[in-house]
């Protein structure tokens, strides 16, 4: 579609778009908003350079999306709880939750989006991968689509939270016990449809999913492996690159994203914010 207020810059084919003429420090307007939405939906991440937010006129932009999501198991920013600060030193051997993933899925209503603020990136490294589940979806053979589209699979936190916590995450700023932040479970559609597209997407992950439902984590292990290594296969993704000021917002319904750890002793901090969102369906 064409834009009146903003410029849109594909930079994959599969997904994602850099917008520029707009300042976020200053409020929107309502077809500046309407814009940048459209581009939001129709790139699934959208990425925003040099920007120069507070935590308030960053909480100020997420909230134009829909109700800001508690971290539930996780401390948030003093002051401005609904911040997630992710700081790597440069002495920290692991990152923020490593590997391809769509984030808290476990929750009853996963959240809708997500936006991350890089305050202080590396010059080079730390890139954010992300990956298109509709065209994950949409690729799959008719008879792959038949099986899944009535399945549903338990996502929880055991994983990332449990007895495998130290290879996921950092469990220092939880906000309740190790043990009762690993036993959350919901079950969602494999295939869900996307509440604004209408389009079906894949909607698994290796962090969150642990079996499907009815079947044990041994049965549901061969198929599970298949579409996750088909859910990231190279044509349905694309790359961004951090500088200082740079912003990714990004649909947690129809995507999946990973971070990539190649900044060895370099220092990283990014503000994290999460748009609540609605049962899958």
């Amino acid at each position: 579609m064409p834009y009146r207020t903003i410029e849109v810059s594909p930079i994959a084919g599969a997904l994602g778009a850099e917008i520029s003429g707009v300042d976020l420090t200053q409020p929107l307007g309502n077809e500046t908003f309407s814009e940048i939405h459209q581009a939001f939906l129709e790139h699934l991440v959208v990425f925003f350079r040099d920007q120069k937010l507070s935590p308030s006129q960053l909480a100020d932009f997420a909230r134009r999306f829909g109700r800001l999501d508690p971290h539930h198991v996780l401390k948030g920013m003093d002051g401005h709880p609904e911040i997630l600060e992710i700081v790597r030193e440069r002495t920290d051997t692991k990152i923020f939750a490593p590997g391809w993933h769509a984030d808290v899925t476990w929750q009853e209503r996963p959240v809708l989006g997500a936006v991350l603020y890089g305050l202080e990136v590396p010059d080079i490294g730390g890139d954010t991968l992300f990956s298109n589940q509709y065209l994950a979806y949409e690729t799959l053979s008719p008879g792959m689509k038949r099986f899944l589209d009535g399945l549903k699979a338990v996502h929880g936190t055991a994983k990332v939270y449990g007895d495998q916590a130290d290879d996921y995450t950092y469990v220092n700023n939880l906000v309740t016990d190790r043990k009762k932040a690993a036993s959350y479970e919901n079950v969602h559609p494999v295939v869900r449809t996307h509440p604004e597209t209408g389009r079906k997407a894949l909607f698994l992950n290796d962090h969150y999913v642990l079996r499907f439902e009815d079947m044990t984590a041994e049965e549901s292990a061969p198929l599970l492996n298949y579409l996750w290594q088909h859910a990231i296969r190279s044509e349905f993704t694309c790359r961004f690159r951090w500088r200082n000021g740079s912003i990714a917002l990004w649909d947690n319904r129809c995507l999946l994203h990973t971070p990539i750890d190649d900044y060895f002793g370099k220092r990283r901090h990014l503000w994290r914010i999460t748009i609540a969102g609605d049962r899958p369906i």
